[in-house]
């Protein structure tokens, strides 16, 4: 059972760096939901896009996967023949709890897509042939540095007819719009509960943890990995989620 997110409410000095531990696993449900604006939506979508670009005797993988949303989308949603989710996670207690989902997610379900559950750093995977990666607000925290590599991996490992299912905060290069978006952003939080030392403090933590790309940043470094084409299905916000297929 996730517990409310209060792990910004008292003041923190000095700040530290946002770290997905176990304080974190235990109300990011909570969490995940007041922060990110349109994310139950993104999730659920994620299967049913899934379930369009998911090919026989496949891989589907669910890279950075946290608490497995995504891999329980795509086990709901995709209907093909033997295929199986892979859902990787570097964090310890995020894989420690995701396995706890994934088993009480087949005592309610039947027919599900075999799924492993597997601690590693993405960016050292082995990937397998894949008819669908989704990256879902998991580039943000990977390097800048490391991005394109990992996103040609991917690539490379897609079969014909796939896709990469990609979420991402947003930054604007436009002065105002960027301003503008952050407001927005602060009252949407606002609105779900969250104080000011809460923003205040997690924004703090966060600074150096997620960088965001803008949209048009995103756009070129998938065309350079080898992607020939770069579609937005979603967008509220400052967050957005892209289609890109081989």
């Amino acid at each position: 059972m996730s517990e409310s997110d209060r792990l910004f409410s008292q003041p923190d000095h000095p700040m530290r760096d946002f770290v997905f531990n176990e304080d974190v696993v235990r109300v990011f449900p909570d969490m995940i939901k007041r922060s990110v604006p349109g994310y139950p939506a993104i999730v659920e979508n994620l299967g049913v896009l899934a379930n369009q670009f998911a090919q026989p005797n496949s891989v589907l993988y669910d890279l950075g996967c946290s608490l497995g949303a995504s891999s329980q989308a795509l086990r709901r949603h995709v209907k093909q023949d033997n295929c199986r989710v892979l859902a990787v996670d570097n964090s310890p207690a995020m894989i420690e709890r995701c396995r706890q989902y994934m088993s009480q997610q087949d005592s309610l379900f039947q027919e599900l897509l075999p799924i492993e559950v597997l601690e590693a750093d993405i960016t050292q995977l082995a990937f397998q042939p894949a008819s669908v990666v989704a990256l879902n607000f998991t580039l943000q925290f990977i390097a800048p540095e490391q991005r394109l590599d990992l996103l040609s991996r991917i690539r490379q490992a897609l079969v014909p007819g796939g896709a990469l299912l990609l979420s991402e905060k947003l930054r604007f290069s436009d002065e105002a719009e960027q301003h503008l978006l952050t407001d927005l952003h602060i009252a949407f939080k606002r609105a779900n509960g969250y104080s000011e030392l809460e923003i205040a403090q997690k924004r703090n933590a966060l600074e150096k943890v997620l960088l965001p790309d803008t949209l048009e940043e995103h756009r070129k470094r998938l065309l350079k990995a080898g992607f020939s084409q770069v579609v937005v299905w979603f967008q509220c916000l400052n967050f957005a989620s892209l289609v890109a297929l081989p």
